[in-house]
């Protein structure tokens, strides 16, 4: 998961998690029931799974003992596997016994460097380099999940492609992959992934479209003047009147965002309809076709991020600047995450049958901070969606908060994200 601000607040998510609900009525429960067992069986291995990766992490473009690792992991399920996609990219490929829909899984596998001391007992051996972002959890999953299908393989419809995708966090991999023919290899009908984070775990949750707010640079290009001082403060507040976010709310502290009544789980969620300016992050230059000013914005909605351009416009037009105006753009910065309605009102209906729907949430907020995931560039491709997943234990002091000093994750969120996708995975194969 790719940050604009490493040094952003600490968000803390509080909900409060109780009892599993009982399965739902129009599942198939015996398999799922398999699933869990399953599950509870190779929880131990993959937690060492999990710590083996965690000791010897890997940045970017230098999987090559992760990528392994998985690569023999899958062959020993009997998978056919696809090696060196994009660099150390990796597809594990299950096929049922049935004929049915094609799903993918995608996990990330690559860390992050870091200075900071680990805070576990299986502490990174690679200096400078640490699992702060739950790849290496990610990793774990998604090869538990292959270990649980493959098991139940006699009972499947359809194929499962298991993706292992390097360089996210330098937003290279996703696009690497496809470049490299991902998409030749696999025809996903459907295509899921999640990430670790700040919520209790045993919970996972999602939403449709937008998870993160929409992160992008504004470019302002004018006539060259002799006037800059004057044009650059007059384009400032121009566009810093475009935030729609009173100075005093709520919204501004990111602890907020865990509230579980305004937060983004909230039914009466504050973290909706805004935009907001990154007020520390304007410049100016001189290019050959004009005076170029540029400001960051953060839209949570499409309907935010269209409306940004017409109102400057509108706005400049009205001024003494109205002719000198040359072009104006937004730019992306980061992906942005755009989740199939259909698919999360589908999945989150069928979890909720099968594992309670105080397990899985429905967000109705968009994340404020500045995220993305190198995961969006696939969402053109196919129709997919990206979970957020419990990783913290409050009363333990763990906080899965990514990218900080501090991350650590509840290992039980493993048997989580296993059982939960893997019971998915079963479900939309079904046709």
């Amino acid at each position: 998961m790719m940050l604009k601000n490493l040094s952003n607040t600490l968000t803390v998510f509080f909900f409060v998690l109780v009892s599993i609900a009982a399965f739902g009525q129009n599942v198939d429960k015996d398999i799922h029931t398999d699933i869990q067992k399953h599950t509870e069986e190779i929880f131990d291995s993959l937690v060492e799974i999990r710590r083996d990766l965690h000791r010897y992490p890997e940045v970017g473009g230098t999987e090559q003992r992760t990528s392994q690792k998985i690569t023999e992991y899958l062959k020993s399920l009997g998978l056919e596997v696809k090696t060196n996609i994009g660099g150390y990219g990796i597809v594990g490929i299950l096929e049922g016994a049935k004929p049915g829909k094609k799903i993918a899984w995608r996990a990330d596998i690559d860390a992050m460097p870091s200075k900071a001391p680990d805070v576990v007992d299986f502490e990174s051996k690679h200096e400078g380099v640490r699992h702060i972002c739950g790849h290496d959890v990610h990793t774990a999953i998604a090869l538990g999940i292959a270990n649980v299908l493959t098991a139940q393989q006699e009972n499947l419809e359809g194929t499962v492609y298991f993706v292992f995708q390097p360089s996210e966090e330098n937003i290279k991999g996703a696009l690497a992959m496809m470049d490299d023919g991902l998409f030749d290899i696999i025809d996903p009908e459907e295509l899921y992934a999640m990430h670790v984070t700040p919520f209790p775990a045993g919970t996972i949750a999602a939403k449709a479209e937008e998870m993160f707010s929409d992160y992008k640079r504004i470019d302002l290009t004018f006539k060259k003047t002799e006037k800059e001082v004057a044009l650059f403060e007059f384009v400032k507040n121009k566009i810093l009147s475009l935030e729609n976010v009173a100075s005093d709310s709520k919204f501004w502290n990111m602890q907020n965002m865990g509230d579980p009544e305004i937060g983004i789980a909230g039914p009466k969620s504050i973290y909706n309809n805004y935009t907001t300016v990154d007020k520390n992050n304007f410049s100016i230059k001189e290019t050959e076709n004009g005076t170029r000013i540029s400001g960051y914005l953060s839209f949570s909605d499409k309907q935010q991020r269209d409306s940004a351009i017409p109102r400057l416009k509108m706005q400049i037009g009205q001024s003494r600047y109205a002719n000198e105006l040359l072009k104006a753009e937004l730019v992306n910065v980061f992906p942005t995450l755009d989740n199939n309605k259909g698919l999360v009102d589908e999945s989150l209906e069928q979890l909720s049958g099968i594992y309670g729907k105080n397990r899985v949430l429905r967000l109705h907020g968009v994340v404020a901070d500045g995220r993305s995931d190198d995961f969006a560039f696939f969402q053109p491709k196919v129709p997919s969606v990206y979970f957020f997943m419990g990783g913290s234990n409050y009363e333990k002091g763990i906080i899965a908060q990514t990218h900080s000093p501090n991350f650590a994750v509840d290992e039980s969120c493993i048997k989580t994200g296993v059982n939960l996708f893997s019971s998915l995975i079963v479900e939309r194969l079904k046709r």
